[in-house]
């Protein structure tokens, strides 16, 4: 052992000194972490776009907190929405179809309509209708505004007045009533759990 420790309270102390230094930790896998949080940052403080302005598939689907396979699906089963195709596919919406997409996804999300209901919905009463039953609202809490919002229309022919009141008859809103009590009590279960 030709090293300067010549015993082993010498070679205790010579570890307790090498552990006393401070050793710099690696940061590189937090600063790529802060690089690409800061890349996203600038990606979100791109200043908002006009509300006439036209709007990629990408930034709708944002938007409205769907997939773009969503709003795809939509355009196949909506004949009203049809975004502007462009070279390469590519898909821009205007302010109208944005109106009425978030008519449509408040419809089916947030009221619960079925497709097939908001379909109806869309050729008894119109594009035009549904989309002023919508304007006006706050992007800020859809939630919030759509609670307030009435998205039933306005039937002025007296003949569907009738049809829509005898959509249903007795036995069918009692079956309804009970299925809807069920559901209220096993939500209260769930809650319960939580």
């Amino acid at each position: 052992m030709g090293k300067n420790i010549k015993s082993s309270e010498d070679l205790f102390q010579h570890k307790e000194a090498k552990s006393e230094q401070p050793v710099a930790p690696d940061t590189s896998a937090y600063e790529n972490k802060t690089t690409r949080q800061a890349g996203a940052a600038q990606k979100s403080a791109r200043p908002r776009k006009s509300a006439t302005a036209f709007r990629t598939i990408s930034e709708v689907a944002t938007d409205l907190g769907v997939q773009q396979h969503v709003l795809r699906f939509w355009e196949t089963k909506f004949s009203q929405v049809k975004p502007l195709k462009r070279g390469g596919g590519r898909r821009y919406y205007r302010p109208e179809d944005l109106s009425l997409l978030r008519a449509i996804h408040c419809l089916l999300y947030v009221e619960g309509y079925t497709i097939k209901g908001v379909q109806k919905l869309l050729r008894d009463v119109g594009k035009k209708q549904i989309i002023a039953n919508f304007s006006g609202e706050s992007v800020k809490d859809p939630a919030a505004s759509h609670r307030s919002v009435d998205v039933t229309p306005e039937i002025s022919d007296t003949s569907a007045k009738a049809e829509v009141k005898q959509g249903l008859d007795d036995a069918q809103r009692d079956v309804l009533k009970s299925v809807l009590a069920e559901l209220k009590e096993l939500r209260g279960m769930i809650k319960k759990r939580d």
